[in-house]
């Protein structure tokens, strides 16, 4: 899935491939999928994109934005994004392809689910969209200690740390694959209430959110997903499906997986200890 890390690897990937390449075919909507979402009729994007030239392309959280002359295309956090040289053999399935005139292409797929959207420079009303382009992004240094202390306070006391990261658009782009390892290198359990974390934990958790997602994103992504040519990440997860059956790397007690919020949560019991309540430190 497209989180922070992987929108910025695969933008930077896009604009050294692809930007000024004139797109010479677009189908979209090929391959049936029930949860393929697409702005207005993808039987309409062939003639809205075939002959423009692609420009810059950008990160906007867990979305990537590709400029065509006056019109956008925006890839959802589900959708895999995957770069074909000329000649190569492409899937037979897919939700988008695009070509260009130099026979090189760019096709995507959606496993789960994904958005894909094609529309005129300021003409998408999207709220996740709309907020992606407005909040803060964490790889910036606007996203300082002073900005993160200050989403905690429309926050529900009782709500947990999970919650507090990766719902309700808080953090665009940070999902529940990224805070694992931002839990565990802050030593917070992900079902730790906001109400049981002192100031100390909060700024913990701030400098493990910046340092992780940092590391990420300069390795080119977790090793659980992968870049516009298909190849995984250089950040080799912590806590994640491929490390389940490893030991903590830091105390040898071995990692638990539970489901919690409509996904898993990986955690180490003894590194990141379930705090009941806030204790004054």
């Amino acid at each position: 899935m497209l989180e922070i890390p992987e929108s910025r690897t695969i933008a930077d990937q896009l604009n050294k491939t692809v930007k000024g390449k004139k797109i010479s075919r677009v189908i979209a909507g090929f391959s049936p999928h029930g949860f393929a979402f697409f702005l207005g009729n993808p039987g309409d994007y062939s003639e809205m994109l075939e002959g423009k030239t692609l420009g810059n392309a950008a990160a906007l959280s867990g979305m990537v934005e590709i400029e065509a002359g006056k019109m956008r295309i925006l890839f959802g956090d589900g959708v895999n994004l995957r770069y074909y040289e000329s000649g190569s053999k492409l899937p037979e399935k897919h939700q988008f392809f695009m070509e260009f005139f130099d026979g090189s292409a760019v096709v995507c797929t959606i496993q789960m689910y994904g958005g894909i959207s094609v529309f005129q420079e300021g003409k998408n009303e999207n709220p996740y969209y709309l907020t992606a382009r407005e909040k803060t992004n964490p790889l910036t240094d606007a996203f300082d200690e002073s900005y993160f202390l200050s989403l905690f306070d429309d926050v529900k006391p009782s709500f947990s740390a999970k919650a507090f990261l990766a719902t309700e658009q808080r953090i665009p782009g940070l999902g529940n694959g990224v805070l694992q390892d931002i839990l565990f290198n802050a030593g917070i359990h992900p079902k730790t209430k906001i109400s049981a974390l002192s100031e100390k934990d909060r700024k913990r958790l701030f400098k493990a959110l910046k340092k992780t997602l940092k590391s990420m994103t300069d390795k080119g992504g977790r090793n659980t997903e992968r870049d516009l040519f298909g190849k995984t990440g250089g950040y080799k997860t912590i806590l994640s499906s491929k490390t389940l059956k490893d030991p903590c790397p830091v105390c040898g007690t071995m990692i638990v997986r539970q489901a919690f919020l409509g996904g898993n949560v990986y955690f180490c019991p003894i590194c990141q200890p379930l705090k009941q309540r806030c204790l004054d430190e």
